[in-house]
């Protein structure tokens, strides 16, 4: 049934517009963002079929770009708009950082990372630079791996933390397992950063492991 056939109030954008977004299921906002359907299939049954063919929203948004141009009812537009969506939250979650105060606890920080890194198909090592008030100055994706692991120079860190004239850092890297346990190479890394960063008067507020959870080394004591 076409979704103009539906009473008012049951129809996604509606829905959302009386009720909020909160309201409404991952099918229905798919539907809101997609507008209309296709013959046969209206918005809500195609977010379902999605949905359903990659096991919900989360396989469904991880996918690249060119591969969600293959998905079935999706095509070059509507995939774009997807990747262009997923951006723009991304980035709204970054500006967030950009408040004077914004991270008054480096969990803040952890939230970013994980939107940007949990869907990362190799692991990729990245650090937030701040100044002497905990404020954003530059954040780098310094270092990618493969599916399992990454080469991290501190010398490379080193520079670019002075490079930045950074007061401390926020590491940040994903395991695509989805895991987020530190490995024991994770705490040697770690330590040897911490160690190397000292010398230059820069701190480690924390460094987070992102994988389906988002593990804080300083909230485990290990800073």
């Amino acid at each position: 049934m076409n979704l103009r056939d539906w009473p008012a109030e049951e129809r996604p954008r509606e829905k959302l517009l009386a009720r909020g977004p909160e309201a409404l299921s991952d099918a229905e906002l798919l539907a809101v963002f997609f507008g209309t359907g296709l013959p046969g299939r209206n918005a809500i049954d195609l977010g379902r079929e999605l949905l359903a063919r990659r096991g919900g929203l989360r396989g469904l948004l991880a996918l690249p770009g060119r591969e969600l141009v293959r998905e079935s009812g999706l095509g070059p537009a509507r995939a774009a708009r997807l990747v262009a969506a997923l951006e723009l939250a991304t980035r709204h979650l970054a500006t967030g950082l950009d408040r004077p105060g914004a991270i008054t606890h480096p969990r803040h920080a952890g939230e970013y990372f994980r939107a940007r890194l949990r869907d990362r198909t190799r692991e990729v090592f990245a650090c937030l630079f701040v100044d002497t008030r905990h404020r954003p100055i530059a954040m780098e994706e310094l270092f990618m791996g493969t599916l399992d692991s990454s080469e991290v120079h501190p010398r490379e860190v080193v520079r670019r933390a002075m490079e930045h004239n950074a007061a401390a850092v926020v590491f940040a890297h994903n395991h695509p397992s989805g895991i987020a346990e530190p490995s024991a190479s994770d705490r040697a890394l770690t330590v040897t950063l911490r160690e190397a960063l000292k010398l230059v008067g820069v701190r480690v507020l924390d460094h987070f492991v992102i994988g389906d959870e988002v593990t804080s080394f300083a909230e485990r004591g290990w800073l």
